[in-house]
């Protein structure tokens, strides 16, 4: 790869190009669930429903219909009439997410989990020997193919931000190959909703503002962006640009994991609000037994009506132990702020003060329900 001019004024000009790759898993959980039980084979396949009636993951013959994670599993089911419900099996997931980890490290040492299905490599150091980033990104997807019997896709490039664009870029089963001199060229086709960070709200303020594309952005001026975004402005204005010095960070120290819901209409009643936190725990607690974390504190997040925004916290002597704990003491912290005097937008429920029981063992944070 050769250096492209904005990398070379980030990182000073003897400073060699980064070299690499983020590999994503094709949809990871359905794609274990139809290698599994061959009927699922060609179906339009979701993970999750049960109880609390949401998709956790789909298939991509569920994704044509319009499923996607997260989704109310009565709007998937409207919207896919043949889709297939099965149950989530995290502890297959969490096995086969360390085959795939194992994979990685036979080519560095410098991987960092976002998830179970999928990870940052920074691949700058060739241990062995394979003369390109392309090549070792392409021997590690035969390899998954051939020990997992699944498929992923990765970009490969400069930095983290543009790696990860490019590995949704040609999926499913895709490789997508940016070097820095294509990297500023590369954003300015892409639309701001692609962008990693830039979330639905913020999506909707830059197209009201102008700015639909990685071109638009790079037209302002970093004053410009800072006056609209604050802080993230400077992001922005980098990003757009094709600049991003992250490093790869192989053991990530990860403050909470938590889930938050924002409702369609404003609750206030207590008893809606008591239910709708029970589901948020519920799904918090999937994400913390998956990451085999354990942590002393529970914090509540509330959103209300007016976008004001508090939080609350208990801490205890020992590790939360169980869902069933973890709820309760959710429960708790929002009945002492009941009854409301206004609706309420949002709840979280998350567990901090997080202390790893396997070092390594990647998992997401803040999932939104």
């Amino acid at each position: 790869m050769t250096r492209g001019p904005s990398q070379g004024k980030e990182r000073g000009v003897n400073s060699p190009p980064r070299k690499i790759i983020h590999v994503d898993m094709d949809a990871f959980y359905a794609s274990v669930e139809q290698r599994d039980d061959p009927a699922l084979r060609g179906k339009p396949v979701a993970v999750g429903g049960g109880h609390r009636g949401v998709v956790a993951a789909a298939s991509y013959e569920a994704r044509a219909f319009g499923v996607r994670s997260a989704m109310p599993a009565v709007t998937a089911k409207r919207r896919c009439p043949g889709l297939v419900f099965v149950k989530p099996r995290f502890d297959v997931y969490k096995a086969v997410s360390r085959q795939i980890r194992a994979i990685f490290e036979d080519y560095t040492s410098l991987v960092e989990p976002l998830s179970l299905d999928e990870a940052y490599l920074d691949v700058t150091e060739d241990v062995r020997g394979l003369g390109s980033a392309r090549a070792i990104a392409e021997e590690i997807r035969a390899r998954i193919r051939a020990e997992t019997g699944l498929t992923a896709s990765a970009g490969v490039s400069y930095c983290k931000f543009i790696a990860k664009l490019a590995s949704d870029q040609n999926k499913p089963d895709g490789l997508c190959v940016i070097p820095p001199s294509r990297g500023e060229a590369f954003v300015a086709t892409l639309p701001v909703k692609r962008f990693h960070g830039v979330g639905p709200v913020t999506t909707a303020k830059m197209e009201r503002l102008g700015l639909h594309t990685g071109a638009d952005l790079a037209a302002w001026s970093r004053a410009e962006l800072e006056a609209h975004f604050g802080s993230s402005g400077h992001w922005y204005w980098r990003i757009a640009r094709g600049i991003d010095e992250r490093e790869v960070k192989p053991d990530r120290l990860h403050k909470s994991v938590s889930a938050e819901r924002t409702f369609d209409i404003d609750l206030s009643d207590d008893a809606a609000l008591a239910e709708q936190l029970e589901r948020v725990a519920g799904y918090a607690w999937e994400r913390i037994a998956r990451a085999e974390v354990t942590g002393r504190t529970v914090a509540l997040k509330v959103k209300f009506s007016d976008f004001t925004l508090i939080t609350r916290s208990r801490s205890f002597a020992a590790p939360v132990p169980d869902e069933a704990a973890f709820a309760a003491a959710g429960q708790a912290l929002l009945g002492a702020l009941l009854p409301v005097a206004k609706g309420i937008r949002l709840l979280g429920l998350g567990l901090q003060n997080i202390q790893s029981t396997e070092k390594g063992e990647p998992f997401q944070l803040g999932l939104a329900i």
